[in-house]
């Protein structure tokens, strides 16, 4: 049972068939179960939202949520990004805080989640548009990858930038600085999504091609929630193996 709370949160989870570098792994066996419905039934279970739903612009995704008894929502226009593709979900919805739960991300954290939704009930929530969540980076190689967004933050921890490259650069390499990775979970206010969704791209967003930039770009503020538990994601036939072998 979720907890009490004064905002109605649900869970959407983008869902895309034609995953650029593992097509079709959303419908992927993982254990007897496939990949979707073990996120689904993951984000189900966490307790944390009035309603979970996949939406996609797959019909054979559409169809396995369906059978397996979820709640699925397809897609009627094209979407660049899953932001889009959850605002498009949700205009006619009467919620406060839309969490997107990545798809592919199958093991999914009730600590992080948690302490993400928290911040909507903290004393400066009035001036939190999204919140997201970020996990330190300790290895050279992981921060110079630049598959792995990085963050800085304000000491009042809300967001100054993302970028794929190492910031803050180091000039003083003997200054002691943490690099901190982006998880992409999000916990949109419905306001900031919907914001989000009508306004065009900007340069910054363009160059970096890292959705929440356009956040920052149009002045919203995205609180940032800190985490030790690095996320699994299945974004290649090997990491699927290593889920199986997880489950095992």
């Amino acid at each position: 049972m979720k907890k009490e709370s004064r905002n109605k949160i649900i869970a959407m989870i983008p869902a895309r068939y034609e995953a650029s570098r593992f097509p079709g792994k959303l419908l992927k066996d993982l254990q007897g179960k496939t990949v979707i419905r073990r996120t689904y039934e993951a984000a189900e279970s966490t307790g944390l939202f009035d309603e979970v739903y996949v939406v996609t612009d797959s019909e054979k995704i559409f169809d396995e949520v369906v059978n397996f008894g979820g709640t699925a929502i397809k897609s009627i226009k094209e979407h660049e990004c899953g932001s889009d593709r959850i605002a498009e979900a949700v205009e006619d919805m009467d919620v406060d805080i839309v969490v997107n739960v990545q798809g592919d991300e199958p093991f999914i954290d009730v600590e992080s989640l948690t302490k993400l939704l928290e911040v909507f009930e903290a004393d400066d929530a009035m001036e939190i548009d999204l919140a997201s969540l970020k996990t330190a980076l300790s290895e050279s190689e992981e921060i110079t990858n630049p598959n792995n967004v990085k963050v800085i933050t304000g000491k009042d921890r809300f967001a100054l930038y993302f970028s794929r490259f190492p910031i803050p650069y180091p000039r003083d390499t003997e200054a002691k600085v943490t690099y901190y990775k982006h998880i992409g979970i999000y916990a949109f206010r419905k306001s900031a999504l919907m914001d989000f969704y009508r306004l065009p791209m900007l340069p910054l967003e363009a160059a970096e091609k890292i959705e929440c930039i356009r956040y920052l770009e149009y002045g919203k503020k995205i609180k940032m929630v800190e985490t030790n538990v690095r996320s699994i994601g299945i974004d290649t036939p090997e990491d699927l193996e290593k889920a199986r072998k997880l489950l095992d």
